[in-house]
């Protein structure tokens, strides 16, 4: 199985009109993992597929995962590592091809095994990173993440020899999910990016996920392009937008019209791809029309939004963004060593995360409009540049009440807002 070109059919796509909508997906049975992957390709929109892995083999525990696996116990993803090769070539046989590539997502700080997997089925795109795949998710010091992910990348950058174009894309715009002011977002973002180029990675996918303002949102993705095309000329890359990963509202009308705002967000801001939520978020894991039901609803608002891209730089959210990403790279010739340096000296400090190589200075809050701000910059290098409100100013209370902020706006029904709402009946609901 040869590769298919993961970046490069997400630009004819958008060089189409089209935006392409994937779902997180993932299954512990091969069988119910195809009917996933058939589903999805057969949706009404133009879609990529998703094997997402579980959480053994996000963490390393292949032994347990191989238990699960001889046992038939039901995990929370696909065991790509522990599934026989034959067996997931299985899943993939007629499925995966040059109109339908297939992207694997797992969540690891130590990728080596998952990747190595990946790419003896014939895959070739994954996602993470060596910031955004440690400090959210466990204890892996980050030092051990950069050493994981640089030897990752240059596993998965030799497939190139064969002919492939092997794709990443990183979740550094994800960091945390919520409450992260865009402009650290975007720098994380970018940075993963060149991470990955500088370790032989040629097609990249940059990732930003939704927050609580859409104009603050569209002067992110503005930002993170102008970054990429200033930092990254050499390079096929795509901006991949994430519907909201906080609380997800709780009725399906506001499910939905998030999930349009999102797909709107995707369009407008001249994003190529768009990850998808479903009206199950907020209770359970979602079902596979559940997940086809959101990929046709975002594809249909998609199709009637028009591209309108905001200037990249004259924002806020890119003075923030580039004076981070400047002071990182003035740290050290080789990016992790900078990324380590900037970590531990507090000029990268994710707020609310408590990894123990964050600083954990940072403070951030919703001000009256719905724009994500910062409380306190701790040592981060953004005096004079972010508007910084007191510190004492945030509560426990109050930082309860922001988790909440999204889901509570959405919930409410505003019957003029009609625009991202769900058709009567999505094909496959």
């Amino acid at each position: 199985m040869t590769g298919v070109g993961f970046g490069a059919f997400v630009r004819r796509a958008h060089d189409a009109g089209r935006l392409v909508v994937q779902p997180r997906m993932g299954m512990s049975s091969p069988e119910r993992m195809r009917a996933g992957l058939l589903a999805t390709r057969d949706a009404a929109a133009t879609t990529v597929g998703t094997i997402t892995l579980d959480s053994y083999t996000r963490v390393g525990d292949l032994e347990s995962a191989g238990l699960a696996v001889l046992e038939g116990v039901a995990l929370n993803g696909y065991p790509i590592v522990s599934h026989e090769t034959t067996t997931t070539l299985n899943v993939l046989d007629g499925i995966h091809g040059p109109g339908f590539p297939v992207q694997v997502r797992h969540g690891s700080a130590a990728p080596q095994d998952i990747f190595r997997a990946l790419t003896a089925v014939g895959l070739d795109a994954s996602e993470g990173g060596p910031v955004s795949y440690c400090l959210p998710y466990g204890r892996v010091p980050l030092r051990d993440s950069v050493a994981h992910w640089a030897a990752s990348c240059e596993l998965l950058a030799a497939l190139a020899e064969s002919g492939a174009e092997p794709h990443l894309e990183t979740f550094g715009g994800c960091v945390l999910g919520q409450l992260c002011p865009p402009g650290l977002l975007v720098a994380v973002s970018f940075l993963e990016a060149l991470f990955f180029r500088r370790h032989g990675i040629r097609s990249i996918s940059v990732s930003y996920a939704q927050q609580t303002d859409p104009r603050q949102d569209a002067e992110a993705v503005a930002a993170l392009r102008a970054l990429c095309t200033r930092f990254l000329p050499d390079t096929e890359w795509h901006v991949v937008v994430y519907a909201y990963m906080g609380l997800y509202p709780e009725t399906e009308d506001g499910a939905y019209r998030l999930l349009g705002k999102a797909a709107e967000l995707a369009v407008t801001s001249g994003s190529e791809r768009l990850i998808v939520k479903t009206v199950a978020e907020s209770r359970r894991i979602p079902t596979v029309a559940e997940n086809v039901a959101a990929l046709e609803h975002a594809a249909a608002v998609a199709a009637r939004t028009p591209r309108a891209p905001l200037d990249g730089t004259g924002t806020q959210t890119y003075a923030e963004a580039s004076a981070l990403v400047n002071a990182v790279l003035e740290l050290d010739d080789d990016l992790g060593t900078a990324l380590l340096a900037a970590f531990a000296e507090g000029l990268l400090d994710v707020p609310y995360c408590l990894h123990p190589d964050n600083a954990g200075s940072s403070r951030s809050y919703i001000d009256a409009d719905g724009r994500l701000c910062w409380a306190d910059i701790g040592k981060m290098p953004l005096k004079g540049i972010a508007d910084v409100r007191p510190k004492q100013a945030v509560t426990s209370a109050g930082l309860l009440e922001s988790l909440s902020y999204v889901r509570r706006s959405h919930d409410r029904y505003d019957p003029a807002d009609t625009r991202a709402r769900a058709p009567a009946r999505p094909r496959g609901a």
